[in-house]
């Protein structure tokens, strides 16, 4: 199997996995900082996305630091399997919510001039912009493991 920038248990792996992190981290702080997104569906999807993709990257993280202390390599077929299975599960479910989130922003705070709110929507697009960032990562991610399973 080939080592190139991404695959689990090298530095570049470890970054893809801590940026995937601090992006859905992000759009969760930003969204529950709000008074009122529990009235949105949408918004609730985004914080629970968000918190599995948290979770996901934040063992990966962790696995890939392991990896890299001790010096092994998580090229294992069936290991690299699960992550390909888990990264395009957590990448479909970032995108769904990224995007309803989006399309409820647009609609009641810019086509319906609903957003009396001030900084509140600020922090609904801040968390939407993130959840995209965090789906951009993750899909980067997915993208080289499928990769790196086909190389198997």
């Amino acid at each position: 199997m080939k080592d190139f920038p991404g695959t689990p248990g090298t530095l570049t792996g470890l970054l893809l996995r801590i940026s995937q992190c601090v992006f859905a981290a992000g759009s969760i702080a930003s969204m529950a900082t709000t008074a009122s997104f529990f009235n949105f569906t949408a918004f609730c999807y985004l914080i629970a996305s968000m918190g599995l993709q948290v979770i996901w990257s934040l063992v990966l993280a962790l696995l890939d630091a392991y990896s890299l202390v001790k010096k092994k390599v998580l090229h294992n077929p069936v290991l690299v399997s699960l992550f390909v299975v888990g990264d395009w599960v957590t990448a479909t479910l970032s995108l769904a919510a990224a995007s309803a989130s989006a399309g409820i922003t647009v609609l009641y705070f810019s086509d319906l001039s609903h957003c009396n709110f001030g900084e509140e929507c600020q922090k609904y697009q801040m968390a939407v912009a993130l959840a995209y960032l965090s789906w951009v990562t993750i899909a980067i991610s997915s993208l080289i493991m499928l990769w790196l399973l086909a190389t198997c």
